[in-house]
């Protein structure tokens, strides 16, 4: 076996006669000859069959050679020492929250990992917005959040007292534990500590910076999103479920910066095995052009003296366990273990001390390597670039937490290991001083302060930094819905198909037409959209490079690359990740845009909620539109497809406004309404809208109800007659109709007299409640509020029936502020595959069980006999032993 793992050559001379001749080649006609000549021999070898080997990993060495390396262009000694003093102050933050008894938390060693890394960035390479460029986009790792406030702090722009207030945000003016727009609007850009998410993301911005460069609506320059993640993150499914999308559209306005420092929460990412390479084959693989910043300058001599080649040969067997175990222990057991093993790679540290060997430094760890990469990655064309930075969790913590498994949890520190720290990195304290954790802030006309603030001015000034505001959007009146309001009359459609027409109607707006964004992952054709493949084009960066195989139809598959539809293919993750890039577009790109969404509502906050929980987060403006729901519309489908809860899901996301309509006037004064609330008042909310694909005839708007339709409920159908018995009948979505029919057989063969409610929002509803109730609480000596529920039906004195296609939870929440009986139906368990009818009688929703459910409440009040309600039961053909839908 040679040094370098391969079998014995049975002819070593003629290897050694291709590799002088290879060598020759780089050295007299340079790497890219080479690289050419390489790729001609891999043609020959592949045309006649000869194997080609199968990895798609390099050696476990640092990409960039040496000499290649572009040179570090500032004050090497004030980068340290401003570098030194960022890590002090997020160091005494963490531990300064944690005094007393507090506990708040906070973490340590990420930042310390990975502090080079955003020394770098901010010193040489991070544009802020101006009036000539809207700058770069950063997407951070969560858990740093404490480097960031410090940095700030140096630059002024925070104050001790801002700095003692981390992780202490319920007053509105304290440093949030993580990156959270909602509450530190004009700072964070993105909400990223959510694993995963940050990186998807960051390539959907990436690609939405893209599609608003060729739309011509935002010139994108040469601005690049900066996706900061762990090498432990990576085992999230998002963090690099869209990296082949990233190398399929030569996302070469994108770098990710992956901090390996091969440990994740609990212990090492990969103890057996390396994650740099596992990294550098998954990336490599899709597209990406991959930079190693493995080895830092110390190694360079030894890697010059390793004429065997048994230290790369050692470098490549070692697994990230003892790696790991290599930087928590003394020099010696590096001595021994590492360097030990071969007598060629103990020699070449002989001469060494253990401290020097300890000192040998990985490549995330040295500015001159990072800077060579990052100058690598900004000027790379083609391809989006990943580096891949090896680095030690806890750097400097010494004894409390440097390359320990328990570095994560880290929130306190020993004295001692203060002391250690503290003398390390030279920073001005006294032993007295370090008992009370001070921070440490040159004077403002220190050579620290001044150098920081030059290098920043020259990149536009202080990062990070968030647009909170834009300019508000001219809305259109109601009346432009006009078609809408008057109803469809015989004509039978979908609520779903009287969106697209809306949507239709925006799109042909002269000043709102253009931001428009329709996103669907690819049901276009379910959702009646595909007529605007052709009017609009589907966005493709590299237009359309083949002829569609329906182009002779009127509606066939038009990719452009001014194309205004994003069509994201079987991807709902991906296609929200589009939208909260549309959606925030007003701060990210100065540039308001109106994504619409629209999707499977089984599939939306179910599968993508943690997005959409960052997209509250992020002060997203849109709408999102869950097609298909309730789970008794979508007929034929069955358990996976019906949805009876993403209202209540929706509920949670405090920032979203949600929405049930049934007919095509309220679609139009529910999106009229949000584009106003959005775009013109400046909200930061988003609308969820839910549709139907079942076609009936549309009713014309009544008159007046524009503000019971926003506010979550109105009367649409009341007896005047005020005779006994009465009830109260609510209803929403696909379920109304239903009630509505139910009001007719109660009113003709019941003698009940009934009014019908359509209730928009139960949702909104619930909110207005609870804020009332709470307003009467803190204002005990004034007249008590009524909820909107209440002014509704303080005057009806008589039992009050709800029907839903969600779960009864749904309905459910407005009970405190229903002044009568509440009787609530829903369609609570897992759905079924049959027609609506049968649907609706299963999960007992249809029209009899709604009239059962009022007689019934009727006779509980006296009102009906119980003949009558056995009679109905009779009657209607219910089967009262039928087995409980909610648990069958």
């Amino acid at each position: 076996m040679s040094a370098d793992g391969i079998q014995d050559d049975q002819d070593p001379l003629e290897t050694q006669e291709w590799l002088e001749a290879f060598s020759s080649v780089i050295d007299n006609e340079g790497s890219g000859r080479a690289g050419f000549i390489l790729g001609r021999l891999m043609e020959k070898a592949t045309r006649y069959g000869v194997g080609l080997p199968s990895a798609i990993t390099t050696p476990y060495r640092n990409t960039i050679h040496t000499k290649d390396e572009a040179p570090l262009p500032g004050d090497l000694f004030m980068d340290r020492r401003i570098r030194s003093l960022v890590r002090w102050n997020a160091l005494a933050m963490v531990l300064r929250a944690n005094k007393g008894g507090d506990d708040l938390g906070g973490h340590i060693a990420s930042f310390q990992s990975s502090a080079m890394l955003y020394d770098i960035g901010f010193n040489y390479f991070w544009r802020a917005p101006s009036e000539k460029n809207e700058g770069d986009l950063l997407y951070v790792q969560g858990h740093v959040a404490p480097g960031f406030y410090s940095r700030s702090f140096l630059e002024g722009r925070f104050s001790e007292e801002d700095m003692d207030r981390f992780r202490r945000d319920v007053d509105g003016k304290g440093l949030t534990s993580y990156p959270h727009p909602w509450l530190m609007p004009d700072y964070w850009q993105f909400p990223t500590v959510s694993m995963g998410l940050g990186p998807l993301q960051a390539i959907y911005q990436a690609r939405f910076m893209r599609y608003l460069h060729h739309r011509g609506l935002v010139e994108m320059g040469n601005r690049k999103v900066w996706a900061f993640l762990g090498d432990g993150e990576c085992d999230e499914p998002e963090s690099l479920g869209a990296i082949n999308m990233a190398g399929r559209e030569h996302l070469d306005n994108l770098v990710f910066v992956i901090n390996c420092n091969l440990q994740r929460l609990d212990g090492p990412v990969r103890g057996n095995g390396k994650i740099i390479q596992e990294l550098e084959g998954a990336f490599r693989g899709a597209g990406w052009n991959v930079i190693k910043v493995v080895w830092g300058r110390l190694w360079d001599p030894l890697l010059e003296r390793d004429t065997s080649g048994m230290l790369r040969r050692r470098m490549d067997e070692v697994v990230d366990g003892e790696y790991q175990t290599y930087k928590s222990k003394p020099g010696g057991f590096t001595r021994e273990k590492f360097f030990g093993k071969y007598p060629e790679t103990a020699k070449l540290v002989e001469k060494m001390s253990d401290k020097d060997i300890w000192n040998l430094n990985r490549g995330g760890h040295d500015p001159h390597k990072v800077y060579a990469a990052y100058h690598a990655a900004v000027r790379h064309r083609g391809q989006p670039t990943v580096i891949l930075a090896k680095t030690v969790k806890g750097y400097g913590m010494g004894e409390s937490g440097e390359a320990l498994n328990i570095s994560h949890q880290v929130k306190k520190m020993t004295v001692d290991s203060m002391k250690k720290f503290r003398d390390r990195f030279s920073i001005p304290l006294s032993d007295d001083e370090l008992e009370k954790i001070p921070y440490y802030r040159p004077p403002e006309n220190s050579p620290e302060i001044s150098y920081m603030r030059e290098l920043r001015s020259r990149l536009g000034g202080s990062m990070p930094r968030r647009r909170n505001d834009f300019d508000a959007l001219p809305v259109p009146d109601l009346s432009t819905f006009d078609a809408h309001l008057k109803g469809s009359g015989e004509r039978e459609i979908s609520t779903t198909m009287a969106f697209v027409r809306l949507l239709s109607t925006l799109l042909k707006d002269k000043q709102l037409g253009k931001r428009i964004v329709p996103i669907i992952p690819d049901e276009a054709r379910t959702f009646g959209m595909e007529g605007m493949f052709r009017q609009l084009g589907i966005y493709s960066s590299v237009g359309q490079l083949y002829e569609p195989e329906d182009a002779s139809q009127m509606m066939f598959y038009r990719e452009s690359q001014e194309g205004q539809v994003l069509q994201e293919g079987i991807n709902e993750a991906g296609a929200m990740s589009s939208w909260m890039a549309a959606a925030t577009s007003y701060s990210s790109h100065n540039y308001a845009m109106i994504p619409f969404y629209i999707f499977y509502s089984m599939f939306g906050f179910q599968r993508i909620g943690d997005l959409a929980w960052a997209a509250g987060d992020m002060r997203a403006r849109g709408f999102l539109l869950g097609g298909t729901s309730g789970r008794t519309t979508l007929n034929g489908e069955g358990l996976q497809h019906q949805d009876g809860h993403s209202h209540i899901l929706a509920q949670t996301i405090p920032n979203c406004i949600s929405y049930d309509p049934t007919y095509a006037y309220e679609m139009a004064v529910i999106v009229q309404d949000g584009l106003r609330r959005m775009y013109q008042e400046k909200e930061s909310v988003f609308y969820y809208i839910t549709t139907l694909n079942e076609n009936y005839s549309h009713p014309a708007m009544p008159e007046g109800v524009e503000e019971g339709i926003r506010r979550g409920m109105y009367l649409l159908e009341q007896d005047d007659e005020g005779l006994e018995p009465r009830v109260q009948l609510l209803g929403c979505g696909a379920i109304l109709r239903e009630v509505r029919e139910a009001a007719i057989i109660l009113r003709g063969e019941f003698n009940v007299d009934v009014d019908v409610w359509s209730v928009t929002s139960f949702n909104l509803l619930a909110r207005d409640g609870h804020d009332v109730a709470r307003w009467n609480m803190l204002h005990p000596e004034q007249e008590p509020r009524l909820s909107y529920v209440e002014e509704c039906l303080a005057d009806r004195n008589c039992p009050v029936i709800a029907a839903t296609d969600y779960m009864k939870l749904f309905a459910d929440q407005i009970r405190a502020w229903v002044p009568q009986e509440y009787v609530v139906l829903g369609t609570d368990g897992f759905g079924r595959s049959d027609s609506r009818a049968k649907l609706r009688e299963f999960f007992e929703v249809d029209r009899h069980y709604v009239v059962l459910a009022a007689l019934q409440v009727l006779h509980e009040r006296g009102t009906v006999d119980a003949q009558t309600v056995s009679k109905a039961i009779e009657q209607f053909g219910i089967q009262v032993d039928k087995p409980n839908p909610q648990y069958s």
